[in-house]
């Protein structure tokens, strides 16, 4: 079977706009039942001044970052139940740490994060997910899950804080998927089902991928049957097409910048270079300077003795 190659935001995307989906592949990551899961919010768009050296300078191009913010209602043990907020932000290129920690901070400080009544308000648990293409220098982690372990600071003895409210109102939970260790990986479900980004399965038209449907748990076959409907759609090949050419563009861009600081670094070390051999030089010449003054200097002791023996 062929299905769309996820790691194309236009195709993930797609998956994701699919409630009964999204659910089974939140939970499936953060190994707690959602649910319930509404949109809070979608990507961001921002423009990039410059699309290379053979575009001008004033030109932008757009970029979505692919993004998702979703209220999450999870099941609890014993009938209980949750609200968080998940995060799910998606990068096929090494990014700036700063933009991950500024998505953050807006979620921290957005004042409508709130669930319970209007006299009860609690602030929404934070939950990240990170879909890298790139590593974060772990190896042999295809999935990292970061948590919180909280201790007595005196015994060392672990303290169950599950529902603190003060706890989980100002720590988050993080799990980071590195696409590139997932070859061949099918340890658990989880790795089963993430084996949809894992690139040795593409075909030769790099927008597809060839799996088989019975390798995946039932639960997640939706996932694959809804990724197979976007390979099928001419709509995303097209868009897949385009995310293609903005992705080499980016990257062209990248290529340009690294050329110059590169550039940038000769020029500083010639001029260092330069700069210790003037340096060489004055100090060769204060030497000839000294030598010449201790020269003059034994001249001149020498003209004194002369005229001395000329008087006697």
């Amino acid at each position: 079977m062929h299905i769309a190659n996820p790691i194309y935001d236009v195709a993930f995307k797609f998956m994701m706009e699919d409630n009964r989906v999204a659910r089974a592949f939140l939970s499936a990551i953060i190994q707690e039942e959602v649910v319930e899961l509404d949109f809070a919010s979608q990507e961001r768009t921002a423009r990039i001044k410059g699309g290379g050296r053979k575009k001008a300078e004033t030109e932008t191009t757009q970029y979505t970052v692919c993004r998702f913010d979703f209220s999450a209602r999870i099941a609890l043990p014993g009938g209980k139940f949750k609200t968080v907020m998940i995060e799910l932000q998606k990068a096929k290129l090494a990014s700036d740490i700063m933009r991950f920690r500024r998505y953050l901070g807006l979620h921290y400080e957005n004042p409508e994060n709130v669930y319970g009544g209007k006299n009860s308000k609690k602030a929404r648990q934070i939950y990240c997910i990170f879909l890298l293409g790139y590593d974060i220098g772990i190896s042999g982690r295809p999935v990292i899950q970061v948590d919180s372990h909280t201790k007595d600071a005196v015994t060392d003895e672990e303290v169950e804080t599950q529902s603190n409210e003060f706890i989980e109102s100002l720590h988050h939970r993080s799990w980071i998927v590195q696409i590139d260790q997932l070859k061949q990986r099918r340890r658990s479900d989880l790795e089963k089902l993430l084996s949809i980004f894992d690139q040795t399965n593409r075909t030769m038209n790099h927008h597809c991928m060839k799996v088989n449907e019975e390798d995946f748990p039932e639960i997640y076959r939706p996932i694959i049957r809804r990724l197979r409907m976007a390979a099928e759609s001419e709509d995303i090949q097209i868009e897949m097409e385009m995310e293609d050419d903005f992705l080499k563009e980016l990257q062209d861009r990248e290529r340009e910048l690294a050329e110059e600081k590169e550039i940038t670094r000769g020029q500083k070390k010639a001029l260092r270079e330069k700069d210790k051999a003037l340096k060489e030089k004055d100090k060769t010449l204060k030497e000839q300077g000294m030598v010449l003054k201790e020269q003059g200097k034994a001249i001149e002791d020498l003209k004194r003795q002369l005229s001395e023996m000329q008087r006697k």
